[in-house]
């Protein structure tokens, strides 16, 4: 059995580090001012892979920044996936906002210093790393500070609400239409939901509404485990009950769950924080039912699969954790981005080789269809194995194809304009709605 400080070191070389570990004492908590300067600082040092841009405004007026890590910042290439980090959701959870951090200076730092890995991974994928959602939230929390912090000081906004309880609730509408073969994916929002729900969780969907995410992960503290959707439970609440709540993905969510429990240093052993959770993973309506959370919303609302991450027993651990906590997540955080490279990706074309947009590609067997973004592209995260993959559009008739998928990089699949060529009438269509 490896120990925890074995594991680190397998992780650093992973990495292809030639430096040596940073010192405890260059980690601190950064509050919201110097969690600016943080980001701004890393846009200084790597001004051509990286952009800062603000996705809106908390409660109390706080830029929710976000820094993005490109090879041409700002800007959508086809067939590169779009990838995102979201931390400190709950404003005393406060480990994801400084691993994210820590993430970002890395990224910069082995970029410049020539890593391949970590070049190839910043040139073939859009990361966009949001370090704290609930920033008010977490002055809050931080005024009372790690030695002294209450387990819901702090959590939710400045209005005290409870931002991975206020999203819109799609997994009601999600289980009627199960019964019901109605729509699988990018179900609809409710009349004014934009009146219903805090202006950081505003600020948030807008934002997954303009990219199109293909994976993601929120960074949480209080427990040490990947939970994966769906968190709600299918099954009325019976107490002292719970039930596991599967996704037509479930075997990919488990999958890239356990990518993260076992590239961390001792998620995947299961015992930690007095909760046993078999290889580090849980369901997240197994371990209890959570209605309108947001990684559930981002699988029902989006293209995006998306799990959270508990990091950390201690909510709010004091600075001198944070080194060794950094060092127990870097290749976790580092190989979970490089899932976003599985399965398939290609483009949809009409017949004068124009990209079609909002094109359905349906894979057989997966009841859960993904769509195609602005330019044409799409990615659909799929395990090893041969599939039958159907693309269609509005107007055209749609095309059928099979593709093999291997442990490497996703395969590319498109549907050029001698596939998808025949446009026919609205009326004479079959495809799906």
């Amino acid at each position: 059995m490896l120990s925890s400080s074995s594991l680190i070191w397998i992780g650093a070389l992973l990495l292809g580090l030639e430096a040596s570990l940073t010192r405890a004492s260059d980690f601190q908590h950064h509050a919201y001012e110097e969690m600016v300067r943080a980001l701004f600082a890393v846009q200084s040092d790597c001004p051509y892979i990286t952009r800062i841009y603000s996705i809106g405004r908390s409660v109390e007026g706080r830029h929710l920044y976000v820094l993005e890590f490109s090879d041409n910042p700002g800007i959508h290439e086809a067939l590169e996936p779009e990838f995102k980090y979201v931390g400190n959701m709950h404003g005393n959870e406060v480990l994801g906002r400084e691993l994210l951090i820590n993430l970002a200076q890395f990224l910069c730092e082995e970029c410049r210093a020539g890593n391949e890995r970590i070049t190839h991974l910043i040139h073939d994928t859009r990361i966009h790393i949001l370090p704290s959602m609930n920033p008010d939230g977490y002055e809050v929390a931080a005024r009372q500070g790690p030695e002294f912090n209450g387990y819901l000081v702090g959590r939710g906004n400045s209005k005290e609400m409870d931002l991975n309880r206020n999203f819109p609730d799609l997994n009601a509408l999600m289980y009627y239409y199960e019964k019901q073969n109605g729509q699988n994916h990018h179900l609809p929002l409710p009349d004014n939901w934009e009146l219903q729900v805090e202006p950081e969780t505003l600020a948030v969907i807008k934002w997954m509404q303009n990219y199109n995410f293909v994976l993601s992960a929120n960074l949480h503290g209080g427990a040490v485990v990947a939970n994966y959707p769906f968190d709600k439970s299918r099954e009325p609440r019976i107490r002292g009950k719970t039930t596991y709540s599967a996704t037509p993905d479930d075997k990919i969510f488990r999958k890239l769950a356990k990518t993260y429990s076992y590239a961390h240093s001792w998620m995947h052993k299961g015992w930690n924080c007095g909760d046993y959770f078999d290889e580090g993973i849980t369901n997240g309506a197994s371990w209890y039912s959570l209605s309108k959370g947001m990684q559930d919303f981002n699988y029902l609302h989006t293209n995006c699969f998306e799990i959270t991450l508990e990091l950390s027993c201690d909510k709010f651990p004091p600075a001198t954790a944070l080194a060794s906590e950094w060092l127990a997540n870097r290749e976790a955080l580092v190989s979970y981005m490089e899932q976003v490279h599985h399965g398939i990706k290609g483009m949809v074309y009409d017949e004068n080789n124009n990209p079609i947009s909002n094109a359905v590609i349906s894979v057989a067997g997966i009841n859960h269809d993904i769509t195609s973004g602005t330019d044409g592209d799409y990615f659909r995260l799929l395990l090893p194995g041969t599939y039958t993959v159907t693309a269609s559009a509005l107007g055209y008739q749609p095309f059928t194809s099979m593709v093999t998928v291997g442990p490497a990089e996703a395969v590319q699949l498109s549907f050029p304009p001698t596939i998808i060529k025949c446009r026919i009438s609205q009326s004479q269509s079959a495809l799906k709605p």
